[in-house]
């Protein structure tokens, strides 16, 4: 895999729609002692559907298109979010993945978008990317400024700016750090928008060659949202492992793309079948003893393009999404 686009210069001006006009977004704007610029897209200012649609796309470094719909797919939750890019290994691996784990203090969180394809650390002596991911995907990228999306309702402390900052060989005043609460509709939304992600990252654990995605969409039901971060966290997952839908355009031979199809859809895990957060629940909360193979979508469809044959597996579950979202 070769790329050469800049997912940091491509995501600048969406940045600078969501600063620019801020009260239309509904988002807070505050620059800390240190330069760096901080987006409430949730905490103390309301942010909304449509901030959480743009904070989507910055995720997705630029490299995707968000829309929101309503749709009869689901029988009681009608308003979706729909993600499509063109390259789905960048956007959705190499910058929408929520891949950057910082901590400090009792401050943690994890870090998705662009930043993420700019951050090193030193290890015996030699410069590497902070992930792993990035040596795999044979992908680094620079730019004079860059944003990175936390999922947290609290502003991060200076301790992680300024590591992020560093990591990223800039100065704080050129990082931007966008804050979304997963209790938020902003931050919901952005959670949602992973649903294309999740397939892409599920596709990747099943070690189907990357290189032989080459496009692919997906869409998935709108959560309402909870004060609680736990029921929250619960229904943005619920969304996609129970009505989540994706296409994968792929290279290969149909019986690569047969079963790739299924293997992907959520309803291959043994963990699947119930709420999320009755699931982390039952795990004393503790997200690491949650299978893996359960993040991924409901529903999929992998088209190997050079035969022109399509593969569907899994189904939505209208009971399983009602009784997540509290109907």
């Amino acid at each position: 895999m070769h790329y050469t686009a800049s997912v940091n210069k491509l995501t600048q001006p969406l940045v600078k729609q969501l600063i620019d006009q801020a009260d239309k977004f509904r988002v807070g704007v505050e620059r800390l002692e240190n330069g760096c610029t901080v987006i409430d897209a949730g905490i103390k200012f309301p942010g909304g559907l449509e901030a959480g649609r743009l904070i989507a796309e910055i995720c997705l470094g630029g490299m995707g298109t968000v829309t929101l719909t309503h749709s009869t797919y689901t029988a009681d939750w009608p308003l979706s979010v729909n993600v499509h890019t063109g390259n789905p290994v960048l956007g959705c691996l190499g910058s929408q993945y929520a891949g950057w784990s910082l901590s400090h203090e009792k401050y943690y969180a994890l870090g998705s978008g662009p930043a993420r394809a700019m951050a090193f650390k030193i290890k015996d002596g030699k410069r590497e990317p902070v992930e792993e991911l990035y040596k795999e995907l044979s992908y680094q990228d620079s730019a004079d400024e860059t944003v990175l999306v936390i999922e947290n309702d609290a502003v991060p402390p200076l301790a992680i700016v300024e590591k992020v900052a560093a990591a990223c060989g800039i100065e704080p005043s050129k990082l931007t750090i966008i804050v979304t609460p997963t209790s938020s509709l902003a931050g919901g939304v952005q959670v949602v928008s992973r649903v294309l992600e999740v397939a892409m990252h599920k596709a990747h654990a099943l070690h189907f060659p990357l290189e032989n995605i080459v496009d692919g969409s997906g869409s998935a039901p709108i959560c309402p949202p909870h004060p609680d971060f736990i029921k929250a966290m619960g229904r943005t997952n619920d969304a996609i492992l129970f009505a989540g839908q994706v296409h994968l355009f792929v290279k290969g031979s149909d019986a690569d793309a047969e079963k790739l199809a299924n293997e992907l859809p959520s309803s291959t895990s043994k963990d699947y079948g119930k709420p999320f957060a009755q699931v982390f629940k039952e795990y004393g909360y503790d997200f690491f003893k949650v299978d893996p193979m359960l993040f991924s979508p409901a529903s999929v469809i992998v088209t190997a393009v050079e035969s022109g044959k399509s593969f569907r597996a899994g189904q939505l579950d209208n009971a399983l999404l009602n009784q997540s979202f509290g109907r």
